[in-house]
């Protein structure tokens, strides 16, 4: 599978008229596209823990081939002694050869039944020489084949070696382009944060929470003054970092959302309704690419404290900005092995 971006990136621009209901073909067509991009979200987490996964793997071949280098050089030296003293038992053949030659020499003309035992003696010393040569052939083929063994293990390592190293580089900077973010975010919004206003480091993403307080009246999408002012401040941010890409979350309490009149029917349509607005306040006088932006909503499903107080409510009612870098160079790495 190509993995070409860690999200795909489109935006929802949803156009509802504020004075009139929505037709029903149309608010169809917005249900179809909140699920779709829902369903790709975790499409996109279900391959960021394969991607853990093949690390994981990675990394367990890695010690094995490890082993296997040890092992294989293990027998190598075993090899390399049994090679030494079988050259040393040749030497020590080979001078009682010789020494049995001189004796013959000098007792041919002399005793017939000293030659002829003499003549059995060099025959089976001739005999174990060559044996001895023999396996002295074996060794040296056996220990050619253990160091082709351990040099084909050790590119293979060292392949799998860069590869890691080069990854972990990727993943390096990747901490620090969200880490330099996350500074930039936070100075931008200085003033909003312990106001309603979070920054955070999860996942390798920033994550900007906004209360509902700050932005929303409660069952109101309109945002107030002080809440564009916080949302212009960090479209700053976003505006000088094209390469970062920008997921809006709504999210609600468990109390149902259903006013007379409304054309809204439910917590789901305010969260994706609350979610449009803050996009079209980030896009407001800027020249951040629409294709950018992702938006969404969440309901009452994904809460940050799941007691049913009114305090944890309070919590739950938020909307999230998720900034995700970008993960191409990591993903193109991933396809390249």
């Amino acid at each position: 599978m190509k993995k070409s971006t860690f999200y795909t990136l489109v935006i929802i621009i949803i156009a509802v008229s504020t004075v009139s209901c929505v037709p029903g073909m149309k608010y169809r067509d917005l249900q179809d596209t909140s699920r779709h991009f829902m369903n790709e979200r975790d499409d996109l987490k279900t391959e960021n823990i394969t991607l853990s996964m093949s690390n994981r793997e990675l990394e367990a071949r890695i010690a094995e081939l490890e082993k296997e280098t040890v092992n294989i050089k293990e027998d190598l030296a075993s090899a390399s002694r049994e090679l030494s003293r079988a050259k040393e038992e040749y030497n020590v053949l080979s001078g009682k050869y010789n020494d049995l030659q001189n004796a013959q020499e000098a007792l041919i003309r002399g005793n017939v039944s000293e030659t002829k035992k003499l003549l059995s003696e060099l025959q089976a010393a001739q005999e174990n020489l060559k044996n001895k040569e023999d396996l002295l052939r074996q060794l040296e083929q056996n220990l050619d084949t253990k160091k082709a063994d351990l040099d084909e293990l050790t590119y293979e390592l060292e392949k799998r070696n860069a590869r890691m190293a080069e990854m972990e580089k990727i993943l390096d900077s990747q901490k620090r382009i969200v880490q330099d973010l996350k500074n930039k975010v936070s100075e931008a919004l200085l003033g909003f944060e312990n106001r309603g206003l979070t920054v955070s480091m999860r996942d390798g993403k920033v994550y900007v929470s906004l209360d509902e307080q700050l932005l929303f009246r409660t069952a109101s999408w309109d945002i107030d003054a002080n809440g564009r002012n916080a949302l212009r401040r960090l479209a700053g941010v976003l505006e000088k970092n094209p390469d970062i890409q920008i997921t809006i979350e709504g999210h609600t309490d468990n109390v149902p959302y259903n006013p007379s009149g409304s054309q809204l029917k439910d917590n789901w349509d305010l969260s994706v309704k609350r979610a449009t607005t803050v996009v079209r306040v980030l896009l407001e006088g800027t020249k951040i690419n629409p294709k950018r932006l992702t938006a969404s909503g969440r309901g009452e499903y994904l809460p940050v404290d799941p007691l049913n107080t009114a305090t944890a409510r309070q919590k739950n009612r938020r909307t999230e900005i998720v900034l995700t870098p970008d993960l191409t160079e990591l993903y193109r790495l991933i396809d390249k092995y």
